[in-house]
């Protein structure tokens, strides 16, 4: 493929099916062959432990970006694609990295392992804090999961502000590639009806909103249960080709 492609999965709203995405995106990317580091960024550590990676014993994202840790040294193999893992230490981050050049830790970190795969996703913090302007600082697309609820669709404008700053002063290249509807239900009238909200907001933040959707499913969390992504658990349920058929919209538009 090349260049390393850097996607963030981002929303400082929860509930909204980030991690979740995260996972499924980078597994349903392995799948078609691609190299695919995922780096969790959230202290809750919830893609790391769902997929049953070590984030107590093992050296973590954390300790990279203090200089504990050499990159290569944390990755771990996981069922489907490679994980960086992260813990509650991370949580620490807006305090500790203060100096100087702070936006730019992530992206020094990680360099020497860029041309080791295709694809890294990052799976950013429910917040936008230091955690997730490092995210922005190395990405060239951010993906935006976002649910049919009014809260949700109004964190995608304080998203969309950060990300322009971002733009602005460290990353010029960084770009919303579209906002992906999650635990959609097409049946139900609000839902419809915020369909119709986050597609004006998308219009708004000059992003396309993704033709997939991606529904709800007792999948998702059996997965989790079992410490695998949803392509390994089973590949055959609707949300696997709901993640399935976003990843060809995402590649399609790639390729545009």
């Amino acid at each position: 493929m090349g260049k390393c492609k850097v996607v963030a999965i981002s929303n400082q709203k929860g509930g909204v099916a980030k991690t979740t995405s995260t996972g499924a995106i980078a597994a349903g990317l392995a799948i078609r062959g691609y190299k695919v580091l995922a780096i969790d960024l959230d202290p809750q550590g919830n893609l790391s432990e769902s997929i049953g990676a070590d984030n107590q014993s093992r050296p973590t994202i954390y300790d990279i970006l203090k200089s504990k840790a050499q990159v290569r040294e944390t990755v771990q193999k996981m069922e489907a694609f490679d994980l960086i893992p992260a813990n509650i230490l991370l949580a620490q981050a807006d305090l500790e990295f203060t100096a100087t050049g702070k936006e730019y830790r992530l992206k020094e970190s990680i360099e020497p392992i860029l041309g080791d795969y295709d694809y890294l996703i990052l799976d950013t913090p429910p917040s936008l804090g230091i955690m997730t302007i490092n995210a922005f600082t190395v990405a060239d697309d951010v993906i935006v999961p976002t649910t049919a609820g009014i809260f949700a669709a109004n964190g995608i404008g304080q998203l969309y502000d950060t990300i322009k700053n971002v733009q602005r002063y460290c990353n010029k290249k960084v770009k919303i590639a579209g906002i992906l509807l999650t635990k959609y239900n097409p049946r139900t009238i609000n839902n419809r009806d915020m369909k119709e909200l986050t597609e004006q907001l998308a219009q708004y933040m000059d992003a396309p909103m993704y033709q997939t959707t991606i529904r709800s499913s007792v999948v998702v969390e059996e997965a989790q249960t079992r410490k695998t992504d949803i392509f390994s658990y089973k590949a055959d349920a609707a949300v696997a080709g709901d993640y399935a058929a976003f990843i060809e919209e995402y590649l399609k538009g790639e390729n545009k």
